[in-house]
């Protein structure tokens, strides 16, 4: 299942996480933990969004910090 990620309405670059290109596309393949975003350097108040590109996909934990 595909997914899109944006911070502050924009692709992630430098900030996506291991399981998200830089432009923000990922693939739900197995029931786990994905790292979305990893923000490098400072950390600053961010607007997160994810987006479900294929039904099908439910989202039930999400971890910050």
């Amino acid at each position: 299942m595909r997914f899109r990620v944006t911070l502050d309405g924009e692709a992630p670059g430098d900030a996506h996480g291991v399981d998200v290109t830089a432009e923000g596309n990922g693939t739900v393949t197995e029931q786990r933990l994905y790292q979305l975003v990893r923000q490098p350097g400072k950390v600053t108040d961010r607007t997160f969004s994810v987006e479900f590109l294929d039904p099908g996909v439910t989202a039930y934990a999400f971890t910050f910090g």
